[in-house]
């Protein structure tokens, strides 16, 4: 029942070096993208915000 025998300092070097690699990976995606990209995702969102607001019903104003 001897369990295994861990190196504490490369434990924590390898779960820090995961930790970087995942923070790139999200930077990577969100600034790693072309200004035709970033125009195209600014253009759809406006373009759904529009198409809600059209479909909305306003209530009558009680004054």
């Amino acid at each position: 029942m001897a369990a295994d025998i861990v190196n504490l300092r490369q434990f924590r070097k390898t779960k820090a070096r995961a930790e970087r690699e995942a923070t790139a990976e999200q930077n990577r995606l969100t600034h790693g993208r072309t200004k035709a990209e970033k125009n195209l995702t600014r253009t759809l969102n406006e373009k759904a915000a529009r198409q809600l607001d059209q479909g909305r019903i306003e209530q009558p104003s009680e004054d």
